[in-house]
């Protein structure tokens, strides 16, 4: 009987030693499958309207946006207003555009707005590539099917906002899918001697495109939306100041001279006595208006 009873501890002890990590897996397994089904993503009704904040498109912790979808939107017919800040593509946030957002949503509420942050620059982390990159990024997550609008996009750009808009529509939109711009005061080309022979500017050519002495024109150009300018760029519309201390008046000529050059239709607006995108109340309702007809003509609802 003893024989027995050790005989049958022993088999039951063989056992254990396949059946307890059999077991262990399979509660790993299932923990797995659980936390999958926790995690599934989203489901957005065409029929509502949604206001979503932070939306992840990316893995890094600034690669959020917020996003509008009107109720009723389809992949066909639902346009998208992308939003891009300024900040000398080292500051600035979404935040600053959400007055933006709130307008475009009263006035076009048929269209689908994101409003972006992007990974922020710095001498050693460089603007160029990785926030065109983002742009990118961006674009792709709101093409995913689950939120049910169409690949047709309006960039709003301010300041460095404005020259990656510029930037990403004529040197990186392969599928052109970019309709339209409007660019307020955005930097366009850092060949101009204006920016070339100004000390105060060897601050931002390293954050913008990385540590280099001398930089490369080469590279200079490849970040100089007016120097990617060809005949299927979209449509633009820029505003500038007169006495801007940041972005120099030079910039508008150099930039629209090259859309006339590739008979690309453009408006340009020079705001006398205006710096960097302080319009006085006159100016700025020239400025709404001119937005307005220009959306109407080119990004209709």
């Amino acid at each position: 009987m003893e024989s027995t009873l050790n005989m049958s501890y022993s088999n039951f002890r063989s056992a254990n030693k396949v059946i307890l990590p059999l077991f262990g897996l399979l509660l790993i397994v299932f923990a797995a499958c659980k936390k999958k089904t926790s995690q599934q993503e989203p489901v957005y009704e065409v029929n509502q309207a949604y206001n979503l904040q932070d939306i992840s498109y990316g893995n890094d912790n600034q690669q959020k946006m917020d996003i509008y979808l009107p109720a009723n939107r389809s992949a066909a017919t639902t346009k998208v207003f992308v939003l891009i800040h300024g900040g000398a593509w080292s500051a600035g946030d979404k935040s600053d555009f959400t007055y933006m957002m709130n307008s475009l949503k009263t006035y076009y509420p048929n269209h689908a707005i994101i409003n972006l942050n992007y990974r922020l620059a710095s001498q050693t982390s460089p603007a160029y590539p990785k926030q065109i990159n983002d742009i990118q990024a961006a674009l792709t997550e709101i093409g995913l099917a689950r939120y049910n609008v169409s690949q047709q996009f309006f960039l709003f750009g301010n300041s460095a906002g404005g020259h990656l808009s510029l930037l990403y529509a004529y040197g990186f939109d392969a599928n052109h899918r970019v309709k339209g711009i409007c660019n307020t005061v955005g930097p366009a080309d850092f060949t101009d001697p204006n920016y070339l022979n100004n000390p105060s500017y060897s601050y931002y050519y390293p954050v913008l495109v990385g540590q280099s002495n001398p930089i490369p024109m080469s590279l200079i150009r490849e970040v100089s939306p007016a120097c990617r300018v060809t005949s299927s760029a979209p449509p633009t519309l820029s505003f500038y100041g007169e006495l801007d201390p940041l972005v120099p008046a030079t910039q508008m000529g150099r930039l629209h001279d090259s859309l006339n050059a590739h008979g690309v239709y453009n408006e340009a607006t020079m705001y006398q006595g205006a710096g960097h995108g302080n319009w006085n109340p006159t100016q700025s309702q020239d400025c709404i208006a001119k937005i307005a007809l220009f959306i109407n003509t080119y990004f209709p609802q």
